[in-house]
């Protein structure tokens, strides 16, 4: 349990981080991330690559739909 909240904290760390300004790239760092957590989720129940698919998906399509005025994290730290 300990293992997958870090995992899942992570992840969420990671998420907020990569968000983009336009957004193709916010569907590619969505659909990255969405890919890598559903295969990790995937893995626990057997299907790592039915996870990685809907879960890039997902995060596809949620990085697509948000604009860059809902998602302003600040000027990031390499710019």
């Amino acid at each position: 349990m300990r293992k997958s909240s870090l995992a899942l904290l992570a992840l969420a760390s990671i998420g907020l981080g990569a968000c983009g300004y336009s957004t193709g790239d916010r569907a590619a760092s969505g659909g990255l991330l969405g890919a890598g957590a559903g295969a990790a989720v995937g893995s626990l129940t057997g299907s790592a690559g039915t996870g990685a698919l809907l879960g890039g998906a997902a995060g596809a399509a949620g990085g697509a739909l948000t604009r860059g005025d809902q998602v302003n994290l600040g000027r990031p730290v390499w710019r």
